[in-house]
């Protein structure tokens, strides 16, 4: 990687994929994984300190993107993990499971369609067989795609959205609750979409609102037991995601008010915070990793 995408005024690449997008086929530089911007412009190796050592994750589109940065910044601080991913991002994740076991982690790889509940199932039970225990679930995996009217946007659509963004994060939960315990966390990854109402990905931002009250309802049922959920809204990010669903010009004004989009690695940091003890005082709250811009939360 070069600094370049730290740097304000960086520019995404405009280019197209099929979704769901894949990270091995992105045009231009890669998404930064394990790196962070210095206060002087350049960027070093993230640097961990055992913060998660021993403790075991669920992380679902764990293949690329947010998902990867995740994956790999739980390594490095010691945890293992099981990576769900679609059939089509073998190769992604692949990589991912790769660059884990790099920092002496394991990684466990489960192709599933998360929009089958009995997938869901399985990929708790496939946890449990693989690592023994669950400690964090991130809920992760999404589907968005640019609609501008919601005359256009289609039945099918709209439910295919929801099925894969809202149902899975309602299912891998209820699963894996009676398998975590005190000091335990569940993570979901909500959106910027959820607080601004972006109009052209209606159905992608619904869901992202549901995942902000799932969070918090969610919450409300286990902070008692000692098992805290949190939420992380990120904004604009440059992931797979973008070419593979953004049309041109949504992609040519991909930016934040830091005056660039944030790197997967930005926003997995805030995975790292909410799945150790460092935050043991949160719970059913959201962190905005939006790059600068003012939401009412």
């Amino acid at each position: 990687m070069s600094e370049g995408q730290f740097k304000q005024g960086f520019e995404i690449p405009v280019a197209h994929q099929k979704p769901p997008g894949l990270q091995t086929e992105q045009k231009g530089p890669d998404p930064v994984n394990e790196h962070l911007p210095t206060e002087d412009g350049g960027f070093q190796l993230y640097k961990a300190a055992g913060k998660l050592e021993g403790k075991k994750a669920i992380i679902t589109g764990g293949d690329s993107g947010i998902g990867r940065a995740i994956a790999i910044l739980f390594a490095m601080e010691g945890a293992d993990s099981l990576i769900a991913y679609l059939e089509v991002e073998e190769k992604d994740a692949q990589e991912t499971k790769k660059k884990v076991e790099s920092y002496g982690r394991k990684c466990h790889l489960l192709q599933v369609d998360l929009k089958k509940k009995e997938d869901c199932k399985k990929v708790v039970d496939t946890a449990l067989e693989k690592m023994g225990a669950i400690n964090i679930l991130v809920n992760n995996a999404a589907y968005q795609n640019m609609v501008e009217d919601i005359k256009d946007l289609t039945e099918e659509q709209w439910e295919f959205t929801f099925q894969t963004n809202i149902h899975p994060f309602f299912y891998l939960s209820k699963y894996a609750l009676p398998h975590m315990n005190r000091g335990d966390t569940i993570i979901n990854n909500a959106s910027i979409n959820a607080y601004i109402g972006r109009p052209d990905l209606l159905d992608y931002t619904s869901t992202k609102g549901a995942i902000i009250s799932f969070t918090r309802g969610l919450h409300n049922q286990y902070v008692g037991r000692g098992i805290r959920v949190n939420a992380v809204a990120p904004g604009p990010v440059w992931t797979p995601l973008i070419p593979a669903t953004m049309n041109e010009k949504a992609q040519s004004e991909f930016t934040s008010p830091i005056g660039r989009p944030s790197q997967p690695s930005e926003i997995a940091t805030c995975f790292v915070f909410l799945a150790n003890s460092d935050s043991a005082s949160i719970s059913g709250q959201t962190i905005h990793a939006n790059g600068g811009v003012v939401v009412n939360g």
